[in-house]
């Protein structure tokens, strides 16, 4: 294939040859993929359904849901179809759909999470405030610049990708497609405008990653102030669930694609895919859940007798 307009179909990286694990996979990412369906559905619908819950604070957790939602849903239907049917092939347009939604939704979340760190440091460290700096008006203008700036990432990177004129056959080494795998596939000395574009996006991830440690760092010395023990734990319980949050989706996220290459295989980028795109999304409603006791009251509340958290 010589370039780009020959390719009418991709091929993503098969878990297994084995009809048997084939179907172990399909109901495995089903299991998974209904855990997201039912935690992210439960919250987004607690917290609509709840006034009490009307605050900035769960109003970015919504979004955080949404955006759940999506991520998982981008890719892990097609994975299961793929093992279900015994074939690896996405079509070009659906490759490239594939590809915008998930840098949409890993850019939004990121861009989310970086704004609830800035939510948390004005909660705890200018309380004050909180009215004023984070009101009904400022929060929906934030959660809009998150997807906002998610769609133009998605819709720059994804236009820009799939230009490339394409050499090196169709076959992906990832289980669904994103930006590195088509380069890897583009011709050596044309997707230097690509690599420059990520290379901005790195940067200005490294910036949000920079906010969100600097926050923490400020939250943390204004809850070591707090004299009585039971409002440190107070402050700390409404810190940890978004801080385990955002470690999860950084760490696996930084793994991923700066891990050094002499420890890269198939098997080893597979596992590692997994953790950082099909995770978090089933992961973090468990967290919140978990850690939070007034969602937890809510959602017990809405639940039937004998069926509480």
């Amino acid at each position: 294939m010589s370039n780009s307009s020959s390719i009418t179909q991709f091929l993503l990286l098969a878990f297994t040859d084995t009809r048997e694990l084939q179907l172990l996979h399909f109901w495995l990412f089903l299991g998974i993929y209904l855990a997201a369906l039912l935690g992210n559905g439960l919250i987004i619908t607690t917290i609509a359904c709840d006034q009490h819950l009307h605050t900035p604070m769960y109003f970015f957790l919504l979004n955080l849901a949404l955006l759940d939602l999506g991520s998982i849903s981008t890719t892990v239907p097609k994975s299961m179809a793929n093992s279900l049917w015994d074939t690896r092939a996405i079509s070009y347009s659906g490759c490239a759909a594939q590809l915008f939604f998930f840098f949409f939704c890993a850019t939004a979340e990121y861009s989310l999470l970086t704004i609830m760190s800035y939510d948390r440091y004005v909660a705890i460290c200018k309380p004050l405030h909180y009215g004023t700096l984070l009101g009904s008006k400022a929060c929906v203008h934030m959660a809009a610049a998150a997807w906002a700036t998610g769609f133009l990432y998605a819709l720059l990177h994804t236009a820009n990708t799939f230009s490339l004129p394409l050499c090196k056959g169709n076959a992906l080494d990832q289980f669904f497609c994103e930006i590195p795998q088509i380069l890897k596939l583009s011709c050596s000395q044309s997707y230097s405008r690509e690599a420059g574009l990520l290379v901005v996006s790195v940067c200005l991830s490294f910036g949000c990653f920079v906010f969100i440690v600097v926050s923490y760092v400020q939250i943390l010395r204004a809850v070591l102030r707090i004299p009585s023990e039971q409002g440190r734990h107070k402050a700390f319980a409404t810190c940890l669930p978004h801080l385990a949050v955002v470690s999860l989706f950084v760490s696996t996220g930084m793994f991923a694609h700066l891990k050094p290459p002499s420890i890269s295989s198939p098997s080893l980028d597979l596992v590692v895919s997994v953790l950082y795109s099909v995770v978090p999304p089933a992961v973090n409603p468990l967290i919140y859940s978990m850690r939070n006791q007034e969602l937890k009251d809510s959602v017990n509340r809405k639940m039937p007798p004998g069926s509480a958290l």
